[in-house]
């Protein structure tokens, strides 16, 4: 029987550009999922590298990457100093 190879996917390798990043991220919103949007911030938060998000929101590195994980729950206030110190805003509009 031939093996396969198997590799983790990690959306952090796949965000290039500020546009991939926001675009992500209003995916995530539009599926309305908590888990899935603190992960979304997370993976952007890695790809803009951890220690300076951390850095900028005065927040623990490793705090952040428990909240920021699809199994964190992070505050509101966590997710807007992150999305503040990731250079992005969030907007609200009806449906």
């Amino acid at each position: 029987m031939k093996k396969i190879a198997i590799q983790t996917w990690d959306a952090a390798e796949h965000l290039h550009t500020e546009e991939d990043m926001v675009a992500y991220l209003e995916a995530a919103f539009e599926l309305r999922d908590s888990a899935l949007i603190a992960a979304a911030l997370g993976d952007i938060a890695r790809t803009k590298g951890m220690s300076k998000i951390a850095r900028d929101t005065g927040l623990g590195r490793e705090s952040l990457y428990k909240a920021l994980s699809p199994s964190g729950n992070p505050e509101l206030a966590t997710v807007v100093k992150v999305v503040h110190a990731l250079g992005l805003q969030l907007h609200a509009k009806a449906q």
